[in-house]
């Protein structure tokens, strides 16, 4: 499996449409990465966060074939999987060759991985997996849910840490840029919630345009990158740079 951790490689959180580019991301070689493990006329499938956005899923799934032609990444379909068609499709899974998780609520999207029963499945795909945003996170062994909606972070009830699917080991908060100002539940969402929340750990702040690569065995770092750890933050790498992690 290639594995690449995004934040969003197709446009910036909260900032939608605002792109200079006309299709992926270019920034830190992504495009580049990506054409060296692609299939001609690849057969793609988006995983969604909310099963139940049947129309919002379907726009995606254009604007995701849409983006990657124009970054000459050619498809030969872009399907779809959430609560219309998820356990028979599921079945068919090794027929694909890109797998997007798509990016929305981290504890919803764990949910229905989790009632498709996709972790062995997916743990032993042989091709390009793409985790963006709340995909991203739900890739790891233990998910740092990091809250994100009111009252998320005075609920005793809700899980800050959950199985995920286990293809990577890094833990990731993505859009680093636009959140690491925000106030939840009347705290500071870095400063309060997760800098505590990383002592005994490590989290990975990646700001849009930025990822991380597994491939045979190698784990890289493409551009700004922060860690978060022992409750505490430094960044660790910049735009256009790479840094070897592990």
């Amino acid at each position: 499996m290639k594995l690449y951790l995004t934040s969003s490689p197709i446009g910036a959180y909260r900032q939608w449409g605002q792109q200079d580019y006309p299709g992926v991301n270019p920034a830190n070689n992504l495009v580049e990465e990506l054409k060296k493990d692609w299939q001609d006329d690849a057969k793609c499938l988006l995983i969604s966060a909310d099963p139940d956005a049947f129309e919002m899923n379907d726009i995606m799934a254009r604007d995701f074939e849409e983006k990657f032609a124009k970054s000459e990444l050619s498809v030969d379909r872009f399907d779809v999987c959430d609560h219309r068609n998820g356990k028979d499709i599921i079945e068919d899974i090794f027929e694909y060759d890109f797998i997007v998780l798509g990016g929305g609520h981290v504890p919803t999207q764990n949910a229905f991985f989790n009632e498709l029963k996709l972790t062995p499945k997916i743990q032993k795909f042989d091709g390009i997996v793409m985790g963006i945003s709340a995909g991203t996170m739900n890739c790891a062994k233990i998910v740092y849910a990091q809250p994100e909606s009111e009252g998320e972070s005075i609920d005793p009830n809700y899980e800050r840490f959950i199985e995920g699917l286990g293809l990577t080991k890094f833990m990731v908060i993505p859009h680093y840029q636009a959140i690491k100002d925000d106030v939840l539940d009347g705290k500071r969402v870095m400063e309060e919630i997760s800098y505590p929340d990383s002592i005994g750990r490590e989290f990975y702040a990646l700001t849009d345009g930025s990822f991380i690569l597994q491939r045979d065995g190698a784990k890289k770092l493409y551009g700004e990158a922060y860690l978060v750890k022992d409750g505490g933050i430094r960044k660790i790498c910049e735009n256009g740079q790479v840094l070897d992690i592990d």
